[in-house]
């Protein structure tokens, strides 16, 4: 209830005549002040005019105007600024400290906007419950909403890839490794993949650049997908299976580990049931330690890419031998796969390409390359999964990658999260209803 409260004074919902105190003072909003997540009054440095007098202060909201009592503001110096007590339910005068009564509002709404909004946020993780008036929203509000979502979660991915590169104190081909690894896993085995390149810094792998199996080795051996078990101190101890690739990639991470003090990832979670053979993790693991054997130059090669194909084929470096055929250990298939689909390698232009130029280009002051990306994300093809056609069948449609991700963006920081009220579609279907 006070959350919604907090929405209709911070956008001014109100009607001219609800604004007035219990003691029939008139109120004017000139400034409704910053609102504050934090400890302290609801809205801090408002400006407001009651009666003939105008005031700068805080601003506190309450079901009831006795959760004053109930919360102890009269006691707490930290409430002796607030200049206006806003409350749905007036049981009670309230009061500084010193005794001086606080002016009180009554905020009445709407009864159809409560049962509105409960529609809207009660199920908006589950489902798409605002689906049906999507239509009836003018194009212009869409299109500049979904304009500022695509901007919010690029520019959310850079900001993930630059702490990675604060954390690596400014090695972007580390930076970058780990946000492959991360991209790797396609959302399913994202986390793991990530933890996996986490433990298993590049320079011990740039040791050993020049042997595809030491690479691979470390790194099925940190994700904990080869057949070893622990000794007591921790150190691994190979378990032969008689396949002679798999004994040879045991018997090089034992080696490899004790010479850097390594330990597999606890627990690392992978997620295997019910995938499709192509999108299990050990494909994946081949992949990227494919790209980092020999000369890991990858954040050169996609900076200096002219054109979104050219950063898509370097994501299908062909896979050679052991993994030309397989897509996890054990019998081969009778023919060769492709190391992805073009549009799985789209997907990772999308998650690492663009993020990496959109930040260079930030830490290097480069607004051609940060404009560049997003020009890359118009010509994309959208990604295509669930979200994508969930609001396609509400009457959004994708038709590139620009789109796509916004809608991505939109599902899952605001559906998914209750954030109706933050949400510019469902700011407009509550905005209208919130006044009784």
């Amino acid at each position: 209830m006070e959350r919604l409260m907090h929405y209709v004074w911070q956008y001014r919902l109100l009607t001219p005549a609800d604004m007035v105190t219990v003691d029939g003072r008139r109120i004017s909003i000139i400034d409704p002040g910053r609102h504050n997540t934090d400890a302290g009054p609801d809205f801090f440095n408002a400006k407001i005019k009651i009666g003939e007098r105008t005031w700068a202060g805080d601003v506190e909201m309450h079901v009831r105007a006795s959760d004053w009592h109930r919360h102890h503001h009269d006691s707490d110096p930290a409430y002796d600024s607030v200049v206006l007590h806003v409350v749905d339910c007036d049981d009670a005068p309230i009061a500084r400290r010193n005794g001086e009564i606080i002016p009180q509002m009554v905020m009445r709404c709407s009864p159809e906007f409560h049962r509105r909004y409960d529609m809207l946020v009660g199920r908006s993780d589950i489902d798409l419950p605002c689906a049906p008036e999507i239509p009836a929203i003018h194009p212009l509000h869409l299109r500049d909403w979904i304009t500022a979502l695509s901007y919010e979660r690029a520019y959310a991915k850079a900001d993930r890839l630059i702490t990675h590169l604060e954390r690596y104190t400014g090695d972007w081909e580390q930076t970058l490794y780990v946000t492959l690894a991360r991209a790797l896993g396609f959302s399913i085995n994202s986390e793991p993949m990530e933890r996996m390149a986490l433990s298993l810094p590049l320079h011990f792998l740039r040791k050993h650049s020049d042997s595809l199996t030491a690479i691979e080795a470390l790194m099925f051996g940190q994700a904990g997908l080869l057949p070893c078990s622990p000794d007591p101190d921790g150190t691994a101890r190979p378990q032969p299976t008689g396949d002679p690739y798999i004994d040879s990639l045991v018997r090089e991470y034992v080696f490899l580990a004790h010479k850097f003090s390594l330990r597999p990832v606890t627990s690392p979670g992978w997620k295997m049931g019910r995938m499709r053979p192509q999108n299990l993790p050990y494909r994946r693991i081949a992949l990227l330690a494919a790209m980092v054997a020999g000369d890991f130059r990858i954040v050169r090669r996609l900076l200096s890419a002219k054109c979104p194909d050219e950063a898509i084929e370097l994501m299908r470096m062909p896979l050679t031998g052991y993994w030309s055929n397989r897509f996890s250990f054990g019998a081969a298939s009778e023919r060769s796969f492709e190391t992805m689909s073009r549009a799985s390698a789209t997907v990772l232009v999308i998650n690492v390409a663009i993020p990496l130029m959109i930040a260079y280009g930030m830490r290097h002051g480069d607004d051609a390359l940060t404009g560049r990306a997003f020009e890359w994300l118009t010509t994309l093809p959208p990604e295509s999964n669930s979200i994508v056609s969930t609001f396609s069948a509400a009457g959004i449609s994708a038709r590139d990658a620009f789109t796509s991700q916004a809608l991505i963006q939109l599902r899952r920081e605001y559906c998914e999260k209750h954030a109706c009220l933050l949400c510019r579609i469902g700011h407009r279907l509550l905005a209208a209803r919130a006044k009784r």
